[in-house]
């Protein structure tokens, strides 16, 4: 679902400056990004010296701003490359006048250029696009190149969650976080059935749950 271009968007993202990250990669080479640092200094960034917890595709940002107000000992860092997606995220944490979340204008390729590695408490994929075609599996940010990624920046106790409506995207995670190292635990093929407690409900899961589809979700830490 594409969400229409908004008006007066360069406005509207500069009311909301202080709480977003912008993309200053001089080279939009994938292959460059570990040689571009423009490393985050996360307590200049929120004041304090707590966890750092990731989002990656936060889309309009409920569960990011959700989370954030749930936690005020944790700071939300959130990925988001659609625009005018991200506008949406940064006025939702801005209406909360939340202090513990920002939100970084890129794709999930250039966080190395952004964040320290082993710095990362937890990483969250919430109903990432599945890319159902297999010659587009490697877009999938549970694929071989994206779990190295999060493998440089995460802390070693640190866990990745995942949810997602897609049952073959999800069988692809557990076989790719299987073969990369890491353990998967808490693994439910019907999240709102399940008796787990806790669960943020995102736009999207609302969607599709309302629509009759089993959520699907895991966690995986590295062994």
């Amino acid at each position: 679902m594409r969400m229409r271009h908004k008006k007066n968007l360069e406005a509207r993202l500069d009311a909301v400056s202080e709480y977003l990250i912008t993309l200053r990669n001089e080279s939009l080479n994938f292959n460059d990004v570990k040689n571009e640092k423009h490393t985050l200094d996360f307590f200049e960034l929120f004041g304090n010296d707590n966890p750092v917890y990731l989002e990656v595709g936060c889309g309009m940002g409920t569960f990011a701003s959700t989370y954030a107000e749930q936690n005020p000992d944790i700071n939300m860092l959130c990925v988001e490359k659609v625009r005018d997606v991200i506008c949406t995220a940064c006025e939702k944490a801005k209406a909360r006048n939340l202090k513990n979340i920002k939100f970084l204008d890129c794709s999930a390729e250039y966080l190395p250029s952004y964040i320290p590695a082993n710095s990362i408490g937890a990483i969250f994929l919430n109903f990432s696009c599945p890319y159902p075609k297999k010659s587009h599996a490697c877009h999938r940010l549970t694929s071989d190149r994206f779990l190295g990624i999060y493998r440089e920046i995460m802390k070693p106790d640190a866990a990745i969650y995942q949810k997602t409506d897609n049952m073959h995207f999800f069988e692809f995670s557990i076989e790719s976080f299987s073969k990369n190292g890491f353990v998967l635990s808490n693994i439910s093929l019907d999240l709102h059935n399940s008796d787990f407690e806790g669960n943020i409900v995102t736009e999207y899961e609302a969607r599709f749950s309302s629509q009759g589809f089993p959520i699907y979700r895991l966690e995986a830490r590295l062994k």
